[in-house]
């Protein structure tokens, strides 16, 4: 009897003892969960909190580190959100997170750190809000700390429940995708290379990589798996750097595996306006199978993570070019799964809908170059009009095609000591291309029909030629006479003589049509050397009446703007073509030699640059030297005086009559 009370009174202990424990972590885990629910914005991850066991036993017994999603988050979600892939059991501030640290989700899978250059700090895909992040200790002296997500953090998972596929690395992945949730993406034809190249073990190796994976839809060619080998597969991944895609540098090259003496690879992960994400491989130095050159994939499911970093799936493998031009401009027009458009949609569309005969005309090319504007550069209302307009649309798109491989090492070896000039498939229409700054920073931009644009994305090799994206249409000018000359580095020299002179002032007009013979800079140049005193006065502002008197010379002033061919063709029934100016008139012949024209004007024969730069309110030709001569500057009778000099001599003037009238 005595033992048996003795057993209880021990019980009783016990249960009070355990009560003791569990009654202050309760009311710890409900502080917590007290700074979830009076937040309004962070209400739907709290009530998923309150609903998971483990989570509210380790917020009640352990430290941890817990990451939570916005509301705004969630909108954006789609699927079953993993709270304990959220958490992770240690305390971890901001400074203290590193490359990694491991989740309480089953199998422990490591969520990644990155550390961004603008100080912002990512959780795989999500940056943490740096100012909402709380820390704290509770009453059993565990330190916790909270941080405000803005992504919903979505672990690797597989279809069924029962499926025991946990903490995966990137060749388990690829082996077992057909039982992931990754969607309709299959990786049986990669897989298959890698396994019969024997690269197992790139995918296997412990570490933070990130692997780059074609899917089976990129393989629908024939012939292209059999182009996948050891050094093709090595492009694909870049070791030791895991990237994801918010936390990535954009158009930033990484060494990719395939980086030796030989062969030369660098990825890097582009991120375009409308939010489409992609990444390209540059070869940099090839050999007979792997042409130098870039490939462009899609990203078309990403920031998968692994155990050791984080997967990419992509629309087609990196590195092998085996596609025409034309190949290449009907696989960028696709939708992906989530009804996104291809990167040249826009400029497929408006090639076939101008009859696809310009199409047909670049399958037949043996060597082509495509400047192909990027979606964005249609979005423009200049365009619409002009899109009806079959011809013209057909002229436009001409104007964007060359006959010749044309890659950037091309270009700066023709821009080595002038601006690149070619000629393109719109008959006696030429691009003018210039090349500044080096390797990676190297800048690319294009004067086409008035149209400055820069090379957003280039030399993506073909295997007859090349694509480079544009970030505007060419042949659809957007400026005046007036914006051309601020922009255009061939026409500085002339701008700023018309800015002193105050003669720039009427160019911005809209309601007039200008014709405007334009020197270019190498013209003036010239004139230092034929006429050097009378160049001098020309850019000095104290002669500011003859420079503008010169400048109005060259511009032509009608109801209406005359292109070189208006003017060859006026030429043909008369000694000299007579052309209004704002002083007199304008007497000139036109000529087209070798397919160039030349302007004859006082029995100087002057070359024509670049023909028909059109604007908004008229048109100018870019001519190889100045209208002038030297008289232009000189005044009969003598010396032209400066205005300051005058203003000098006539006030040492009046103060001697002065002196004279008070004596």
């Amino acid at each position: 009897m005595f033992a048996r009370c003795k057993l209880s009174a021990l019980a009783a202990l016990l249960l009070l003892c355990c009560c003791g424990c569990l009654a202050p972590n309760a009311v710890d885990a409900a502080e917590l969960a007290d700074k979830l629910r009076d937040d309004s914005e962070l209400s739907q991850f709290y009530s998923l909190l309150e609903q998971n066991q483990v989570a509210n036993s380790t917020l009640a017994l352990r430290s941890c580190t817990i990451f939570v999603p916005t509301n705004e988050a969630f909108q954006r979600h789609k699927g079953t959100t993993h709270v304990l892939y959220h958490i992770t059991t240690a305390a971890f501030s901001q400074k203290q997170l590193k490359t990694s640290v491991s989740s309480d989700m089953e199998g422990n899978p490591p969520l990644y750190i990155t550390h961004g250059r603008n100080g912002d700090i990512y959780v795989n895909n999500a940056r943490i809000i740096p100012s909402l992040s709380v820390e704290l200790t509770n009453k059993e002296g565990k330190r916790q700390v909270m941080h405000i997500i803005d992504e919903v953090l979505e672990p690797l998972t597989a279809k069924s429940s029962s499926t025991d596929l946990n903490n995966m690395d990137a060749m388990q992945f690829m082996r077992n995708a057909d039982q992931l949730n990754i969607g309709a993406n299959g990786l049986r034809t990669y897989r298959a290379q890698v396994t019969m190249n024997k690269k197992e073990s790139l995918y296997e190796s412990p570490g933070l990589h990130t692997f780059l994976v074609p899917v089976d839809e990129g393989f629908k060619m024939s012939s292209r798996s059999t182009l996948v080998d050891g050094k093709v597969i090595d492009g694909h991944v870049i070791p030791n750097t895991v990237i994801f895609t918010a936390a990535s540098q954009h158009d930033e090259p990484k060494t990719s595996a395939a980086f030796e003496d030989q062969l030369k690879v660098t990825v890097s992960f582009i991120k375009e306006k409308d939010g489409k994400m992609y990444v390209k491989s540059r070869t940099m130095s090839g050999d007979a199978k792997h042409p130098e050159g870039v490939v462009l994939a899609l990203i078309v499911k990403a920031n998968i993570p692994v155990k050791n970093g984080v997967v990419h799936l992509i629309h087609r493998p990196l590195v092998i070019i085996d596609t025409t031009v034309t190949e290449f401009l009907q696989s960028l027009k696709f939708l992906t799964d989530n009804g996104e458009n291809g990167a040249l949609r826009k400029f497929y569309e408006v090639i076939m809908d101008a009859g696809g005969e310009v199409l047909d005309g670049i399958a037949k090319m043996s060597e082509v170059t495509i400047l192909a504007p990027s979606n964005e550069a249609w979005n423009v209302s200049s365009i619409d009009n002009i899109v009806r307009d079959r011809k013209r649309i057909v002229d436009i798109i001409k104007m964007h095609i060359i006959r010749d491989r044309l890659n950037v090492g091309k270009i700066r070896q023709k821009n080595a000591n002038m601006i690149a000039q070619v000629p393109t498939e719109n008959n006696r229409t030429f691009l003018y291309f210039n090349v500044q700054g080096e390797g990676a920073d190297a800048v690319v931009t294009v004067e086409g029909g008035g149209v400055n644009a820069t090379v957003l994305q280039a030399d993506v090799a073909q295997t007859n030629g090349y694509v480079h994206i544009i970030d505007r249409v060419l042949g659809v000018p957007h400026n005046t006479v007036l914006g051309k000359l601020q922009t255009d580095p061939m026409m500085s020299d002339t701008y700023r003589m018309g800015e002193f002179s105050h003669f720039n002032d009427q160019l911005n007009n809209t309601q007039r049509r200008y014709t405007f013979f334009v020197p270019r800079d190498k013209g003036w140049q010239q004139t230092e050397l034929d006429y050097p005193s009378a160049h001098k006065k020309l850019f000095m502002r104290d002669f500011h009446y003859h420079s503008k008197n010169l400048l109005e010379r060259h511009l032509v002033i009608a109801d209406q703007v005359y292109t070189m061919k208006d003017l060859a063709q006026m030429s043909l029934t008369t000694d000299q073509v007579v052309l209004p100016t704002l002083r007199d008139s304008l007497k000139v012949k036109v000529e087209e030699e070798a397919g160039r024209y030349v302007i004859y004007w006082n029995y100087k024969k002057i070359n024509v640059y670049r023909p028909d730069v059109e604007c908004t309110n008229g048109i100018i030709h870019v001519i190889d030297y100045p209208l002038m001569e030297e008289k232009d500057i000189v005044v009969s009778g003598g010396s032209y005086l400066p205005e300051s000099s005058i203003c000098i001599m006539l006030a040492n003037l009046i103060m001697i009559t002065v002196a004279k009238f008070l004596n």
